[in-house]
């Protein structure tokens, strides 16, 4: 390829990439991403099926084109950079699962197409927040995580050894007491359901329940709570620190452009009076 065709694609390259990153673009892509997810919903009531069933179709295919239209426009303005934005690589998969034949056995995965949906997160600034806030949180809730773990493997263990021979359905085997324990945690049924005739057998019982509810309904609860309060102030903490630095930089930018016409002024007038004084001289 010679300078010319390089250049002549690269100006190509250029009008993609800024008709891509069109306001009015995003938007109407946005349109038909909300669009779709209406018509897939629809397309789940057998009375609409049966009534406009081969519309829905034909707004599907419709759409599926659009899309792919899309990210083909966008790979071809991005390039290799395409897959460096998580959005395009998540449209991506999306969009392929869609491609799936219907006749495939995979065929239910065409309906992730409403995931799209979830680029209305990227659009508003206070849910791009709550977003990151839950990203940034992912580590501490990691650590909670693997505490509560530890809780529920000791008390599932000691549910088994106490509870499994007289209530087999719920603390027969481990996995039976961590599910058991698992509801009791969500406090569903708990009481009249499992705790209740536990202790009719076993009176005490209650001492080992009431400690797990506490440790684990509460406590653990708490601190989800707590990491997410705190983790989402940091980051509205952040982004105001970010815009004070970016009118900081606004302010500073302004002001050197502002010193700099003061000296431009100020040598014109070193100028000027240069020039006044060469006049009165041969006057004198």
């Amino acid at each position: 390829m010679n300078t010319t065709d390089t250049a002549t694609a690269t100006t190509l390259r250029d009008r993609a990439r800024a008709i891509v990153e069109r306001d009015s673009v995003h938007y109407a892509i946005l349109g038909v991403i909300i669009f779709n997810a209406i018509t897939l919903g629809m397309s789940t009531s057998q009375t609409l099926r049966a009534e406009i069933g081969g519309v829905l179709t034909m707004i599907d295919r419709a759409v599926l084109t659009f899309f792919v239209i899309e990210l083909t426009l966008k790979f071809y303005a991005y390039g290799l950079r395409f897959f460096t934005n998580a959005w395009n690589v998540f449209d991506l998969v999306v969009v392929g699962l869609g491609l799936l034949p219907s006749s495939s056995g995979l065929s239910a995965l065409r309906g992730l197409r409403v995931i799209r949906a979830m680029r209305l997160l990227s659009v508003i600034p206070q849910m791009r927040a709550v977003v990151q806030a839950l990203l940034d949180a992912l580590p501490g809730m990691g650590a909670v995580i693997i505490m509560i773990s530890i809780v529920f493997y000791v008390f599932g263990v000691m549910a088994t050894l106490m509870y499994g021979a007289a209530f087999d359905p719920w603390f027969g085997t481990l996995g039976r007491s961590l599910y058991s324990l698992f509801q009791i945690m969500t406090l569903e049924s708990w009481s009249m359901g499992i705790v209740r005739p536990v202790m009719e057998r076993f009176p005490m019982a209650w001492l080992f329940f009431v400690p797990f509810i506490v440790i684990t309904a509460f406590s653990v609860l708490n601190l989800f709570i707590g990491l997410l309060v705190n983790t989402m102030q940091s980051a509205v903490e952040e982004e105001a620190e970010a815009e004070f630095e970016q009118l900081r930089d606004l302010v500073r930018t302004e002001t050197d452009q502002v010193d700099a016409h003061v000296l431009e002024l100020h040598a014109e007038l070193k100028a000027l009076r240069a020039e006044l004084a060469e006049l009165k001289g041969p006057r004198s």
